[in-house]
Order: C-alpha cells, then sequence, then structure tokens
C-alpha cells in the first residue's frame, strides 16, 4: 500500500515539474501575447477617439459616425484577436479562412443594402446637397428631409414623402435647384402670326421689370425660342432668388397672359406635332 502510494506521489510530482517546465519554456510567447493585446486594446481607444473626434469635426450624419466608428471598432479588435492567438502559437489560417467565408456570404446576401451604404456614406462625404435643399433625382422634384444611411427622404411639394436609395441616387444625375443663390425660369407663349412680335416682346418686358421678384440683376431676357406651323413660340427667362421661384413663376405667367389679352394678342395652345416617320 505504502509503495502504491509512494507510485502516485512520484507520479504526481513528475506532472507537476513537467508543467512548471512547459510553462516556463512557454511563457515568453504568453508574456510577449498578452503585451501585444493589452498594447493593442489602448491604440485602439485612441484610434477610436480620433476618428470620432475627426468625424464630428467633417460634421458628418451622427447616425453614420457611430456605424462607421464602431464597425472600425470591432474590425480592429478582430485583427487584434487574430494577433494575439498566434503570437500564443495557436495556427490561425482556419480561423481566417473561416472569417472570410463568412464575409463574403454576408457581403453577397446584402449587396443591395451595401451598395445603398455605400451610396450614402459618399452623398454625406461629397455632400452634392444637403437637408433643406431642393433637387431633382430618379423623376423626383421635392426638398431634402434628411439623409439616412440607406435612403434619402424627399418631401414634394404636394407634401408627399419619397425614400430614395442612396445606391440609385449617388449614382444617377441629380439636379440641386439650391447651391445657387439666383434661379432662372423658362416660360414659354405661343402668340399668332399676325402678332407684332416687338410689341409683345415690349409687353413682357413691362410685366417682368414691374414684378418686385424678378431681379434686375442678371437681367431677365425675352427671345423668339420657336417658329412652329401655327405659333410664334417666346421664350420668357426671368431670375428670382430661390425662395421666390415658385411664386415668381406663377405671377409672371398670370402676368403675361392678362397683358396679352388687355393689348388683344392672342396666346395660341401648344400643339404637340406629330413625330415623323
Amino acid at each position: 500500500m505504502e509503495k502504491k502510494e509512494l507510485h502516485y506521489i512520484h507520479s504526481f510530482a513528475d506532472y507537476v515539474d513537467q508543467f512548471i517546465k512547459l510553462l516556463i519554456d512557454y511563457s515568453p510567447k504568453l508574456i510577449s501575447a498578452f503585451i501585444v493585446l493589452f498594447v493593442g486594446l489602448y491604440i485602439i481607444r485612441i484610434l477610436n477617439r480620433l476618428v470620432r473626434r475627426i468625424m464630428v469635426k467633417r460634421e458628418l450624419d451622427p447616425t453614420l459616425s457611430k456605424f462607421l466608428a464602431d464597425s472600425l471598432l470591432w474590425a480592429l479588435r478582430i485583427l487584434l484577436f487574430v494577433t494575439f492567438i498566434s503570437k500564443l502559437g495557436i495556427e490561425t489560417s482556419s480561423f481566417v479562412a473561416i472569417l472570410g467565408a463568412a464575409g463574403l456570404a454576408v457581403g453577397l446576401s446584402l449587396q443591395g443594402s451595401l451598395s445603398n451604404f455605400a451610396g450614402g456614406m459618399l452623398i454625406i462625404l461629397f455632400k452634392p446637397f444637403r437637408v433643406g435643399d431642393t433637387i431633382e433625382a430618379q423623376n423626383v422634384i421635392g426638398t431634402v428631409g434628411e439623409i439616412q444611411i440607406f435612403v434619402t427622404k424627399l418631401i414634394t411639394g404636394n407634401n408627399q414623402t419619397i425614400f430614395v436609395p442612396n445606391g440609385i441616387l449617388s449614382n444617377g444625375v441629380i439636379t440641386n435647384y439650391s447651391l445657387g443663390k439666383n434661379r432662372r425660369a423658362n416660360l414659354l407663349f405661343n402668340i399668332s402670326y399676325d402678332t407684332n412680335i416687338k410689341k409683345a416682346k415690349e409687353i413682357v418686358m413691362h410685366v417682368l421689370e414691374n414684378h418686385p421678384k424678378v431681379l434686375k440683376n442678371p437681367a431677365p431676357t425675352v427671345v423668339v425660342n420657336l417658329l412652329t406651323d401655327s405659333a410664334i413660340q417666346l421664350a420668357i427667362r426671368p431670375w428670382s432668388k430661390n425662395e421666390d421661384f415658385i411664386e415668381m413663376t406663377s405671377d409672371v405667367l398670370e402676368g403675361c397672359k392678362d397683358a396679352f389679352d388687355t393689348a388683344g394678342i392672342a396666346v395660341q395652345p401648344f400643339v404637340k406635332e406629330a413625330s415623323k416617320e
């Protein structure tokens, strides 16, 4: 019995000695791995704060800023974790392959959403328009109510809310009516061939010069735009401030029609010409 107990004691002592020896041999890797871990966590924290400050200075959208900062934070943490286990001597090739396959699968399943997300980032970074601007895109005219990560919200003139995906919005043609302070209208009137063109232009210029919201500089113009089969087409081009554009356009159209009626000038209807085969 005593021999058996002595055998167990010697065996346990051998195991302890082997463990201590293994720990001593492995301790440099262990120490270096934990140094990399703690230093890496500290650097990631500093980088995260720096990125957030840069985004605040660039006046990026708060939702996008938080998303980008959090995405960068977790990407750096995953990279640090892979480096940490590599320092411990653990094979990382299989782990990296699994991460790559998972990332590819997620990317393929969210292809449309990622396109809209990338489009939203481009819009926020390069600012082709801002909240409050009036734009025309994807056959929609409206005021930008909100730029979200995946969609942009437009408010139309009749108070309808339209959500346009940022992917097609960033890749399409955008007309921003609010970038310039002033905006020019292009109004068309068809008048009879019996009309004295010079007199008609003088009547229109009188209306434009007496409207308070038609700018003097740039000066408005009235030109013959087209000679159709049935009428002379006049192009009336007044300028106004952006905020006065709709009211000015309506007033000028009404004023010119009343002035033509008073002068006995018949306004001709617009006739769509038949297409030539």
